[in-house]
């Protein structure tokens, strides 16, 4: 059976990803949840550091962040490396603690990786990869960035998720 994919819209461009179901069943059925719900659309990817990771999934224009499902357990150690083009949750430092941030990384980030269990070691699930799109992800990465205290690397113009859909 195929993976499901979904399509980001974006200000900047069009983006689909492709998702690891076998892998990561729990994260990829909450991203796909929020997907078909329509709470990405017209969220903002708040956060953008070069050569590290673009973030979004969460925070409509002027930082307001939304209200949010539940957390979700972290399938990190069942999940593929943070290499570049893979999509992962963002999380606090509870390692169960992701609800629908996410990141998409710029370089393979192996650090962000599950190493063993406790917080130190959890990691962060990467549960999809960009399939189509890469070089809008990479034109979001080139923004120019400033601090919107309490917040810092975010887009000095705001970069929209207009529009998430399942293919």
């Amino acid at each position: 059976m195929a993976n499901a994919r979904v399509k980001f819209e974006t200000s900047m461009g069009g983006i689909t990803i492709e998702l690891f179901e076998a892998e990561c069943p729990k994260t990829a059925a909450n991203f796909l949840e929020y997907v078909k719900s329509g709470f990405y659309d017209g969220t903002i990817f708040h956060r953008v550091i070069p050569g590290f990771v673009v973030q979004g999934g969460g925070m409509l224009p002027g930082l307001v962040e939304k209200d949010t499902k539940d957390p979700i357990s972290n399938e990190a150690s069942k999940a593929p490396s943070n290499a570049r083009g893979t999509l992962a949750m963002a999380r606090t430092s509870d390692p169960d603690s992701a609800t629908s941030q996410f990141y998409i990384n710029l370089s393979d980030n192996k650090g962000l990786d599950y190493t063993g269990r406790g917080p130190a070691g959890a990691g962060y699930c990467a549960f999809g990869k960009v399939v189509e799109g890469m070089d809008v992800v990479d034109k979001m990465a080139a923004a120019p960035t400033g601090r919107r205290p309490p917040h810092s690397d975010v887009p000095r113009e705001d970069i929209v998720l207009t529009k998430a859909s399942t293919l």
